[in-house]
């Protein structure tokens, strides 16, 4: 199926593994900036960026698409997370600022593969309680929209394709045992612009810039295709020993998978839990 269908035949589809936090109050983006690894204070209204939420560290516990709709409202979109969870975790940090965290039930995030209505890139399009961003890679289009929940839509086969589109452009998909384990570097969020090491501070702040600037990172994001599917989690070894681990997998039916590896190794034959490996070139485009 191509992935510039028409409008009319590209419905939407439900994307009930994605959820929807609100931050609201004067000191919204003033929160942001100090939690968050991207520089949310630097992002004008009415524009997105990917961002991500990190340990002191500095490993990565929430990547997400960050909304900034006005400076005092901010919606975080999560895959793989439980937004009541993370919302929980992040008031602790709230003390005297004038901000309000909350999970938004009753918003649904739903997807298409088509190009977006309004929204551009970076810039989000708005139409009445409808709000949508550009999830495409610059070639292949694909839409996304938060909106008031309606009537169920169908989503299985549509949602693992929209996973699948994730993972060939680098896009880190973490369940729950790979939280809090990998560096942004680690996981090559500089291919989504998700970070920042000119900003001020914040949680992790010091790993990563030390990373940066010291150049040492030593470890990155590879693709795999594997022979059948593989789980998170999964050791990644060469002919004598473990080199890597799986973060992300497509799942049932899906044979991708995202591994942490060196950056400078050997070439050879791979395999995760004895399952072969043979490595695909990253997509790029998902940058905002």
């Amino acid at each position: 199926m191509s992935d510039n269908l028409p409008t009319s035949a590209a419905p939407w589809f439900a994307l009930p593994d994605h959820a929807v936090i609100a931050l609201e109050g004067p000191d919204a983006t003033a929160f942001a900036q100090a939690q968050f690894a991207n520089d949310v204070a630097a992002l004008a209204p009415g524009y997105w960026q990917w961002n991500a939420w990190l340990t002191p560290k500095g490993r990565v516990i929430a990547l997400f698409a960050l909304l900034k709709l006005e400076q005092d409202r901010i919606l975080l979109l999560l895959p793989d997370a439980d937004g009541d969870e993370l919302a929980s975790q992040l008031r602790r940090f709230v003390f005297r600022r004038k901000l309000k965290i909350e999970t938004k039930n009753d918003l649904q995030a739903s997807g298409a593969f088509r190009e977006p209505d309004s929204a551009r890139n970076a810039r989000i399009g708005i139409d009445g309680d409808s709000i949508e961003i550009d999830c495409g890679d610059g070639d292949k289009g694909r839409a996304l929209r938060i909106a008031p929940a309606g009537e169920p839509l169908e989503h299985a086969d549509s949602c693992a394709r929209w996973k699948a589109f994730d993972l060939l452009h680098g896009l880190p998909r973490l369940p729950a045992q790979q939280r809090e384990q990998w560096t942004p570097q680690q996981l090559s969020l500089e291919r989504l612009q998700a970070f920042s090491v000119k900003k001020g501070c914040y949680p992790g702040q010091e790993i990563v810039a030390r990373t940066h600037f010291l150049g040492k990172a030593k470890r990155g994001l590879v693709l795999f295709e594997a022979e059948s599917p593989v789980a998170p989690g999964t050791e990644v070894s060469d002919a004598v020993r473990v080199v890597g681990s799986v973060v992300s997998a497509g799942g049932s039916g899906c044979p991708l998978a995202l591994a942490v590896l060196p950056l400078e190794r050997e070439a050879g034959a791979l395999n995760a839990g004895g399952i072969g490996l043979r490595e695909l070139p990253l997509i790029g485009g998902l940058q905002r």
